[in-house]
């Protein structure tokens, strides 16, 4: 067995000096800037990356979605990178309105690389980098602090200058000091206004400088603290953008990103759904509904989440945890009986002016496309609830509670045999075999009603072990005439209740059958309920009568006939 790590073999994260930090007490109240790195980052991360026919697909899909900056590509690296940045603008893909966005290091013979690539676009933000963190400067580059500026200062005035000599295309500029988050801050602080200063950032000519968690190295409330510091220290505030980048190493990047959000920053860097390197760049799907949940528009477009998230696994070849926040599979799905018990009461309760306020669902399923047949799913572990949600919903069937229990015990006991999930199929399936189509010594034929004085009269006709019996009673009404025409060949129930519904499925055309649910009683056979579907209520109401009769014990309801004929 391996041992453990020497416990000294890490060290906690050091504290920022930030005596009175306010963001604690903030809250976010706008959608930050967003900029998705799914065509650059995202897709430096695959094991199989993105051809230029899913490149275009998933760019088209990030338009639509509504982001108006998105990083395309690393066109330096790769012919096919170069490729594609050419394709969009000279097929004129880019929409007026979304400002596309390259990657370059601070090296002048990619940037030139990069210019060439990007000729031609209405406004381009070109992203230089270099690693500004002590382990960088030592063990990689083995350079100084100054010599670490002077590489920054060098790219800079290169890309001014390769911009004026570009016109035609608004170039803005940002700079990422890379493993910033490892980074002393007053040197953050120093190499970033070094950088502004050389392009000279004004509120008119902003620069974006990008802070990243390359590696996500302490808490999240330490990378708020770095955040507002820069926020707090840097030179011309009001003509630089501060955005975040967080990576996912410890789990943390969207609550990282959230609290750098109060911090002060103004705009984030992720991807659709968490991809990138090592654990991923922040999630932006999880971080923009987590706005939405929160009463803040995040000006993106996941009203159909589905769609999204099937664009994305065909491009990265990546599977969407069923469990994902928002879009995962089973997210609005509940097999717990108590919580299938509470969403069903919490729809049920939820009116459309109102607040979404349903119980365990933090976000409306509908808002982002879902289904709510997705919402309840049933195992061995769910409860009456759960099962009675899924039969309205799928079957228009509104089971009374006494109902509820009975069958959904004959739903768990099929479960428990035959293990995993019982779906909305086969939950109807074992509904119908209990009550409408079960083998059974009393098959209805048909009936007849007639008038006698103030009486109701039936005139019934069924099969008894496959014979034909032809029964007549009279009562108050058809039901209780039937239950009298029951009477006489010896079958003695008595209706404990009984409830009538329309019976619309989900997607149904608008034709309605009556369903009937009577729960019967019987010397010494208990209470059973009976389920009757028809076009007609009487019909659907003598059905469920008979449907009764034989789950209250056959054998002693064809004993009874026997001995009365």
């Amino acid at each position: 067995m391996n041992q453990a790590p020497n416990p000294s073999k890490y060290s906690a994260f050091p504290p920022v000096n930030l005596v009175d930090r306010q963001w604690p007490s903030r809250v976010i109240s706008k959608a930050p800037v967003w900029m998705s790195t799914d065509l650059r980052d995202g897709n430096q991360a695959l094991f199989e990356p993105m051809n230029g026919e899913k490149k275009m697909r998933l760019f088209k899909t990030l338009c639509a979605i509504g982001f108006k900056e998105i990083e395309i590509a690393f066109p330096s690296a790769s012919a096919t990178e170069f490729g594609f940045v050419r394709q969009l603008i000279e097929g004129g893909h880019i929409p007026d309105d979304v400002t596309i966005e390259v990657l370059t290091p601070a090296r002048d013979a990619l940037i030139r690389r990069t210019f060439e690539a990007i000729r031609g676009a209405r406004r381009v933000i070109v992203h230089v980098y270099n690693a500004t963190s002590p382990v960088s400067r030592a063990t990689v580059f083995n350079l100084s602090k100054a010599e670490i500026t002077r590489l920054a200062v060098d790219a800079v005035t290169l890309i001014r200058d390769l911009a004026a000599a570009m016109p035609e295309t608004e170039v803005m500029l940002q700079y990422s000091p890379e493993h910033f988050t490892g980074t002393e801050l007053d040197f953050a602080k120093e190499i970033c206004d070094a950088v502004t200063a050389a392009w000279g950032a004004t509120p008119q000519r902003q620069v974006i400088l990008n802070l990243p968690a390359t590696v996500e190295m302490a808490t999240p409330n330490i990378h708020a603290d770095q955040i507002e510091w820069m926020h707090r220290h840097l030179a011309r505030r009001d003509s630089v953008i501060i955005s975040l980048h967080p990576h996912n190493d410890r789990g943390t990047a969207v609550a990282a990103a959230e609290l750098g959000l109060m911090a002060g920053a103004d705009r984030v860097e992720g991807c659709l759904f968490g991809n990138g390197e090592r654990t991923g760049n922040v999630d932006l799907v999880t971080l923009a509904l987590n706005l939405r949940t929160q009463g803040v528009d995040p000006g993106l477009d996941f009203s159909d989440i589905n769609a999204i998230a099937r664009t994305y696994e065909h491009c990265t070849r990546l599977p969407i945890h069923p469990r994902h926040p928002y879009a995962g599979d089973l997210v609005f799905t509940a097999f717990s009986g108590s919580h299938q018990d509470a969403i069903k009461k919490g729809f049920a309760a939820q009116k459309a002016d109102q607040p979404w306020s349903v119980p365990y669902l933090p976000v409306d399923p509908a808002d982002v496309g879902r289904a709510y047949d997705s919402v309840i799913r049933v195992n061995s572990q769910s409860g009456k609830g759960g099962i009675a949600y899924l039969m309205e919903a799928e079957h228009g069937i509104i089971m009374p509670r006494r109902l509820q229990i009975e069958f959904s015990s004959i739903v768990q006991e099929h479960a428990e045999a035959h293990g995993g999930e019982v779906s909305a199929d086969d939950i109807w399936r074992l509904f119908a075999a209990t009550y409408l189509d079960a083998p059974a010594p009393m098959r209805y034929r048909e009936h007849h009603l007639f008038e006698d004085g103030d009486a109701q009269g039936i005139r019934l006709s069924v099969d008894i072990d496959g014979r034909p019996r032809h029964l007549t009673g009279q009562g108050n009404g058809p039901i209780n005439a039937a239950v009298h025409a029951l009477h006489s060949a010896g079958i003695e129930i008595q209706v404990r209740s009984y409830e009538e519904r329309s019976m619309i499925p989900a997607g149904d055309d608008g034709n309605a059958r009556a369903c009937a649910l009577i729960e019967l009683a019987a010397p010494d056979c208990g209470e059973r309920y009976g389920v009757g579907i028809d076009g007609n209520i009487v019909t659907a109401s003598i059905k469920a009568l008979i449907s009764g009769v034989n789950r209250l014990g056959v054998v002693g309801a064809k004993m009874a006939i026997e001995r009365a004929a």
